[in-house]
């Protein structure tokens, strides 16, 4: 017994040998081509970039930017330390709530208010400097902050600036808009299963092979594009898209092409939508505290559109996603289009979803921002609900009722879940006339779209 015991020791030592010996197999060309693709190249003189040195622009709207100059900044002197930290801790007080709230106080003002702090706001002058030094508990607002806050970006964007565009901190922010511009394919991504599919195409999950990174791939097929008359809808909501930068708005990481098809990719929002939320979760409808939640989310991301004179026409609780965490976004930008500078819109189309769709729009008249509150109007309505103000839960009408609906009848509220702040809210959005309608903002000119 005891030989063929050894025997079997001896294949069981033989076996993971064999195994380790293969899991140190390594295919040196593909681990070289890897780390050759994410070496950062040396920038390029002729490069865009070396001519747009704004503050704002690489500070400010780039995110690599914006963190390598805060990296530089904390790796500096006291001065630029405390004018890094300052703006930080300041957003973490106006966010945060009841004790927390006032031990931030406390520590703003304990640690950049005080002269004998290391971190004392020393570089401020005149009026700026008389505020932070005179600023107490008494006398702690929003509008001395701002004050505060609008004197450190000016002091970051002056020496501070022009030192970090001399550093090793600017050269590497270089280097990381060069690697950016990189030519992008389908090689560049693992895909996976499809998640949902639309009248251009469909969506899927892939993941960026050398950094593991899980995104949706919004894939627009070429000739549905061109046989519909979709290709200036799909190339507008790439281009807007390019702009935006919201915690609210699913963002683009990349975008690319092929023979068949364009490519958006996106974050990827594995929560589900708001109308899953509505109708198939529990009883119906969202509760009172997550209805607030997700609604000043909403109201966050339509404001930053509107920031860009982007109107997003397609505002639905089916087109706000979740992600893990509870955190909602608004998506699909297809409708969306972007505002001439002071000017309204009108279209021989409507543009929307049935239910959702504002009075301006169906009789075909001159809008700009308005008929986004008219839509979240309706999906706060629909929130609390679980129907539309003019159209019921699978309610079997004809589109044309609809219209008639929204033109002429009053909204009515009788649901058991509407209080009175959330009906005169809901009632600001739905006015039928855009000059009396919450949020809205009139121009006095016309282009047709």
């Amino acid at each position: 017994m005891e030989p063929a015991d050894d025997d079997l020791v001896g294949l069981d030592n033989l076996v993971a040998n064999t195994a380790y010996l293969r899991a140190q197999q390594v295919d040196y060309d593909e681990l070289r081509k890897r780390r050759v693709s994410l070496t950062l190249p040396k920038p390029k003189n002729s490069s865009g970039l070396l001519l747009d040195r704004k503050y704002e622009s690489v500070c400010e709207q780039q995110p690599i930017g914006r963190k390598l100059f805060q990296e530089f900044l904390l790796a500096s002197n006291p001065q630029y330390v405390a004018a890094a930290e300052f703006p930080e801790e300041l957003s973490h007080w106006r966010f945060a709530e009841d004790e927390a709230r006032e031990k931030a106080k406390r520590s703003i003002l304990a640690k950049f208010c005080q002269p004998e702090s290391k971190s004392f706001l020393s570089y401020l002058t005149g009026e700026a400097a008389e505020i932070c030094k005179n600023l107490s508990n008494k006398n702690f607002d929003e509008e001395a902050l701002e004050q505060i806050k609008e004197a450190t970006r000016d002091f970051l964007r002056g020496k501070p600036f022009l030192e970090f565009m001399k550093s090793p901190f600017f050269y590497r922010f270089l280097q990381w808009k060069e690697y950016e511009k990189q030519k992008i394919t389908n090689k560049y991504f693992y895909e996976f299963r499809t998640l949902g599919k639309g009248g251009f195409g469909e969506v899927c999950a892939v993941q960026v092979k050398y950094t593991g990174q899980m995104y949706a791939c919004k894939k627009l097929d070429k000739s549905r594009l061109k046989k519909k008359g979709g290709e200036r809808f799909a190339l507008l909501e790439k281009q807007i898209l390019e702009k935006v930068n919201s915690l609210f708005i699913v963002n683009l990481a990349y975008s690319y092409n092929d023979k068949t098809h364009l490519c958006l990719v996106m974050d990827l929002m594995n929560g589900g939508d708001l109308k899953f939320h509505i109708y198939e979760l529990g009883e119906r409808g969202i509760r009172m505290e997550r209805l607030i939640y997700y609604t000043a989310q909403i109201t966050t991301g339509i404001l930053h559109l509107h920031s860009m004179d982007v109107v997003y026409r397609d505002m639905k609780p089916e087109n706000v996603l979740l992600d893990a965490k509870g955190q909602c976004r608004l998506s699909d930008l297809g409708l969306a289009v972007e505002l001439p500078k002071g000017r309204t819109i009108c279209q021989k189309v409507s543009a929307g979803t049935t239910g959702y769709m504002a009075p301006e729009i169906l009789k075909q008249e001159n809008y700009r921002i308005s008929v986004d509150w008219w839509a979240l109007g309706c999906s706060i309505y629909e929130m609390v609900a679980a129907r539309l103000p003019f159209k019921d839960f699978r309610e079997k009408v004809h589109n044309e009722e609809v219209t008639r609906r929204t033109l002429e009848d009053e909204c009515k509220f009788e649901h058991k879940n509407f209080d009175d702040p959330t009906k005169d809210l809901i009632s600001r959005f739905l006015r039928k006339k855009q000059l009396h309608r919450l949020g809205n903002v009139i121009a006095s000119h016309c282009d047709c779209v």
